[in-house]
């Protein structure tokens, strides 16, 4: 395998992938890239983050025959019924941005446990193969005021267990290291070596 796309339009998500995949002697390149003009984004239906990340990775590895990473990931509020979860995004959208729903979040958590989580789920589509799944998930507590520069999303809120700082005061290569995202791809990269290993034994 010489090539792998990540079905993703969202350009933070692909930088930080492009960089924990690095190590792989693989070329990594976005859907856009690959399929250009003719690249649409995909509706994401599924009532899952496997099933989203299912329908991404399988769709773009059909139109571009060639194995294909979708990751679908949310933030999750333990006592908002893990809510904002799958539609973290579409949240923060309906709310006219992440300040605004940074404020409404405090309201609501008001007297309430903070204990969240972010939740990341791979799928690893091949033509001729079954589609893999590889999760993450990076527990910790919202914050407020929010912190940070880094990161992207929720990161200003979200502080892991342990680290005392967001995400958003993290480095890359910090972020990388624990985030569901990094640790989600970990599983993929352990995979690769496994599948490798078995191709030269045969």
């Amino acid at each position: 395998m010489k090539k792998i796309v990540i079905a993703s339009s969202n350009e933070h998500k692909i930088l930080e992938m492009k960089k924990i995949l690095s190590p792989l002697n693989i070329k990594v390149v976005s859907a856009k890239e690959v399929l250009k003009k003719e690249y649409e984004d995909i509706e994401e239906t599924g009532t899952t983050f496997i099933e989203n990340a299912k329908l991404k990775a399988e769709t773009i590895s059909q139109k571009t025959k060639l194995p294909t990473i979708a990751d679908d990931s949310g933030f999750c509020i333990k006592a908002l019924n893990n809510e904002p979860g799958l539609y973290s995004a579409r949240y923060a959208e309906a709310q006219g941005g992440y300040d605004n729903t940074f404020n409404i979040l405090e309201e609501r958590l008001k007297d309430k446990d903070r204990d969240a989580s972010f939740v990341c789920v791979i799928a690893f589509a091949r033509p001729d193969k079954p589609t893999e799944i590889f999760e993450g998930i990076c527990n910790g507590f919202v914050n407020f005021p929010k912190r940070g520069d880094n990161g992207f999303g929720y990161d200003p809120i979200f502080v892991p267990n342990g680290m005392g700082r967001t995400f958003a005061e993290l480095s890359d290569d910090e972020k990388c290291e624990i985030s569901h995202r990094g640790l989600a791809l970990e599983k993929f990269i352990e995979y690769l070596k496994k599948e490798e290993e078995q191709e030269q034994t045969k």
